[in-house]
């Protein structure tokens, strides 16, 4: 099969789909790479680590999607991609969607089976290709969170673990997921006092567990959230549910009660955002404003640290997309049911429920090609 790699083209995204070491192993099971000139260099991986490991470095990206039976992103394909889209064409990334019905308008219309990372998920209910990245996302919040608290940005001017004397920064994170948790355990090392909020009350005592009493855990509630947002420095969004929107569970009152200057990171924006002030933003311009609060709603946040990611994502992707090429796609999603709940689109029709309730349109349960 032929696996095709073209070069990220959303706003300062730089990772790749592939490491070199990736094109190895596929490579070794039989499969022609191709990969556009360039598709690595964001994430420290140039063209001549990925011609060693065999694949063939093409300057075009038209080319490599022409030629390509299956293409491996890592966002969703952009405008000026869209015009690439064919029949067949097996399309392997993180999608997102639910708030995006154009797009998804176009890969029904071209017939392009679209396989979403963020929604492949196992039967123990783990999204695998998800967690990987919401595990850097998360860490990343809090690390932004405490850059726009500083003056220069027109933050409050306060030191996240304060000094001997002088209260630390208040963070609240709402939601203790996969995101939520790993914002905790960065805020935490930073010395800030930090809080989650979840509905889920095992998860929150697996938190309290683990760090020993130096996370204050609530069940979340309106009012609960109202009190905790309202004396936050950094207000942390980690509301997910998968495939979905994000449900809108910060209001802007609650956002209009937190201190001015404080700053708010929706980690869920790739989802639509769970606040009611949230919009995407991007690398290039980050943070806007709404009453007196700083928002950071980059909906590709991983990009910040892309050769982290990069290896982080490929570790994951690797074994389902060696699947895909060495059984082709249907076979694979026979195979493997995670695949399978993995599938967005399928010959013109929506095939994942949630995306399809998120834009208030039918889906069809899959019948996969013989």
């Amino acid at each position: 099969m032929v696996i095709g790699v073209p070069r990220e083209i959303k706003d300062q995204e730089t990772r790749v789909a592939l490491t070199p070491a990736g094109v190895y192993a596929l490579r070794e099971a039989g499969h022609e790479i191709l990969i556009e000139h360039d598709a690595g260099a964001g994430s420290s991986m140039p063209d001549v680590e990925y011609r060693e490991a065999g694949a063939v470095v093409l300057d075009s990206a038209a080319d490599v999607w022409a030629q390509a039976d299956v293409i491996v992103k890592v966002k969703e394909p952009q405008p000026t991609e869209v015009q690439h889209f064919r029949p067949g064409l097996v399309l392997f990334t993180y999608l997102h969607l639910a708030p995006q019905p154009e797009l998804t308008r176009q890969l029904q219309r071209a017939q392009v089976t679209a396989i979403a990372y963020e929604t492949v998920q196992r039967d123990d209910g783990i999204l695998p290709l998800l967690e990987p990245m919401s595990e850097v996302a998360g860490r990343l919040a809090a690390q932004v969170g405490a850059e726009y608290l500083e003056k220069p940005h027109s933050g409050r001017g306060v030191l996240m673990g304060g000094v001997p004397g002088v209260a630390p920064a208040e963070v609240v994170v709402v939601g203790a997921g996969i995101v939520g948790s790993n914002a905790a355990k960065v805020a935490v090392g930073t010395g800030a006092h930090v809080t989650v909020l979840d509905l889920n009350v095992e998860r929150l005592r697996w938190l309290d567990d683990i760090h020993q009493g130096r996370v204050a855990t609530l069940v979340s509630s309106p009012k609960i959230l109202d009190d905790a947002a309202a004396k936050a420095d950094l207000l942390i969004g980690a509301v997910l549910v998968p495939g979905r929107s994000a449900p809108k569970v910060i209001k802007r009152s609650t956002i209009a009660a937190m201190p001015k200057g404080s700053v708010f990171v929706d980690v869920a924006i790739d989802q639509g955002g769970c606040a009611e002030t949230s919009r995407p933003t991007t690398h290039s311009d980050p943070v806007y404003v709404v009453e007196g609060v700083q928002h950071y709603c980059v909906a590709n946040m991983p990009a910040l640290v892309p050769r982290t990611s990069t290896l982080a994502l490929t570790n994951a992707t690797l074994p389902y997309l060696l699947k895909i090429a060495n059984l082709g796609p249907e076979e694979a999603m026979r195979q493997d049911e995670s695949l399978l709940r993995g599938l967005n689109t399928y010959r013109g029709d929506i095939t994942y429920p949630a995306v399809a309730e998120s834009q208030d349109r039918r889906w069809h349960e899959v019948i996969l090609d013989s």
